[in-house]
């Protein structure tokens, strides 16, 4: 980060100085960083600056460098600075994320300062996740979902998530033949044709979520997929992003009925006027579409790819024997 930069956050955080700069990560196909950076002489001590510079020359660590690659990832920092500008402060205690500080465009890019999760009781970012920790994402995710049913994804994804069909025409073209990629625009048809619309969260992994020392709450990070959609298509990928098949085929049971248990308490407990039973019946029903949707887009853009198991074999069988 240069020096106008730092001179950015210096003002925008109404502190003195920045006494220590520190990379979390890089982001993905070297479009900038995320950094977490200490402050003097203000009320705020640490935030965490996500500064975006689009490179001149593409890079990606698959090769996927094509032109709508690039608009696609461009068009994703600017939904995220949308969310944090209208969206992000509906999220309370149920489901978390950090509030902005500050966001606006700069030159080939954007910069984004939020509060820093570590300092606020999330410190913990797991590689491995035990059930408590499982169950409370669910309930995260949950929340979430119950949250925003029926709003509109104004300056957001008409179609969240980062797998997309409409965004993500190469990764079919790669995928092989057969009743996968046959179906592929009817599986997406039917998640989006559910009466039931949300926000989704739209990449859900594990390491987009923050924990608390005892792993009994949770917020999240990384909102440059969020959209409307049907909230299984977060379920599914989050599941699969942090639990075997072995382990997926055996407590699928249980993450459906904490999920829906969940989200039948909130939306009980909200103003929306409709039935928690039949949306439990819509979503239930697509769970097995929503992996077959994530499957269609991995098996083109990765075919080797550890989330490629028995159990992704079964909900892809299931989701085209619905289709009949």
């Amino acid at each position: 980060m240069n020096k106008e930069l730092e001179q950015v956050v210096i003002e925008a955080t109404e502190s003195k100085e920045i006494i220590d700069l520190t990379v979390i990560q890089d982001l993905w196909s070297g479009y900038g960083q995320i950094l977490r950076v200490s402050l003097a002489g203000g009320a705020l001590t640490n935030v965490v600056v996500k500064y975006i510079q689009i490179p001149q020359n593409q890079s990606h660590p698959r090769g996927w460098n094509s032109q709508t690659s690039q608009e696609r990832k461009i068009r994703s920092y600017q939904v995220e600075l949308n969310w944090y500008d209208k969206y992000s402060q509906y999220c309370k205690s149920d489901c978390i994320v950090p509030q902005s500080l500050y966001s606006a465009p700069i030159e080939g890019g954007s910069i984004l300062i939020l509060e820093d999760l570590k300092y606020i009781g999330y410190p913990i970012i797991q590689k491995d996740i035990d059930w408590t920790g499982v169950q409370t994402c669910i309930r995260w995710l949950a929340n979430f979902h119950a949250k925003f049913l029926g709003h509109k994804a104004e300056g957001l994804w008409q179609e969240g998530t980062y797998w997309h069909l409409a965004t993500r025409p190469e990764e079919l073209q790669a995928l092989k033949a057969g009743p996968l990629k046959d179906s592929a625009s009817l599986i997406a048809n039917k998640l989006s044709a559910s009466p039931f619309q949300t926000l989704v969260h739209g990449d859900a992994k594990l390491a987009n979520f923050c924990f608390s020392e005892d792993c009994l709450k949770v917020a999240a990070v990384d909102f440059q997929y969020v959209g409307a959609g049907c909230g299984m298509k977060d379920l599914a990928y989050f599941v699969g992003s942090c639990i075997d098949d072995n382990d997926c085929e055996t407590l699928e049971n249980d993450i459906l009925d904490l999920y829906f248990s969940t989200l039948k308490a909130a939306v009980d407990d909200s103003d929306l006027k409709l039935s928690s039973k039949d949306l439990e019946s819509d979503w239930r029903y697509l769970y097995d579409f929503a992996w077959a949707d994530f499957q269609r887009f991995l098996r083109g853009w990765s075919p080797d790819h550890w989330k490629i198991n028995s159990y992704s074999d079964r909900k892809i069988q299931n989701a085209i024997e619905k289709l009949g």
